[in-house]
């Protein structure tokens, strides 16, 4: 019972779509079009040109013959033999142990990836971005303050410059007033 519903739904669900790609259009014989005749058709006509073309019918032949020979696995199996395998495995048994070794060893070693430490890395990370965020905000405000501890040299230096000038000036303008009035011998 409820295959033949199901049937009956996708009858419905394939007329639908059917009227809505060919719309009202009939076939020769009056009847509405359907899809599956009309894909039926295009399989149809491909089989007859494909029987037609003797190179297109050797190909159908050997595309098993090349779906095979393009297996990475095939070539594999050709070229080397299992004594040729054999020595390849002896001559990297080293290698081999080594690895073993290895692996043991981060076997051993799982606990301590799976320790607090690591498992609340992502809770440091973002501790780690917030601290990072504040070093950059200290960052800027330090060359700020820098500018203005530059700023405020140059003009110390300014204005010792100018001091001094004025005071190199009025030793100047006094010399000569003293050099004047005879109270200081001229050098």
């Amino acid at each position: 019972m409820d295959k033949t519903v199901e049937t009956d739904s996708l009858e419905m669900r394939l007329q639908a779509l059917e009227s809505r790609i060919y719309g009202e259009r009939r076939n020769r014989s009056g009847k509405p079009v359907k899809c599956a005749d009309s894909l039926a058709r295009v399989q149809a006509a491909l089989t007859n040109t494909a029987n037609k073309r003797e190179r297109v019918k050797i190909l159908h032949k050997k595309i098993e013959d090349l779906l095979k020979y393009l297996d990475p696995q095939f070539t594999d199996h050709i070229t080397v033999p299992d004594a040729m395998k054999l020595e390849f495995i002896l001559a990297e048994e080293d290698f081999l142990l080594s690895q073993a070794a290895s692996l043991e060893q981060i076997s051993n070693l799982q606990p301590l990836l799976d320790s607090n430490y690591i498992r609340d890395v992502p809770e440091h990370a973002t501790k780690l971005q917030r601290l990072s965020q504040i070093h950059i905000k200290e960052q800027h405000q330090t060359e700020a303050q820098s500018q203005e501890v530059k700023k405020l040299f140059e003009e110390y230096n300014k204005m010792m410059f100018l001091l001094s000038k004025q005071f190199t000036q009025w030793d100047e303008h006094l010399r000569e007033l003293e050099e004047a009035r005879g109270i200081r011998p001229v050098e």
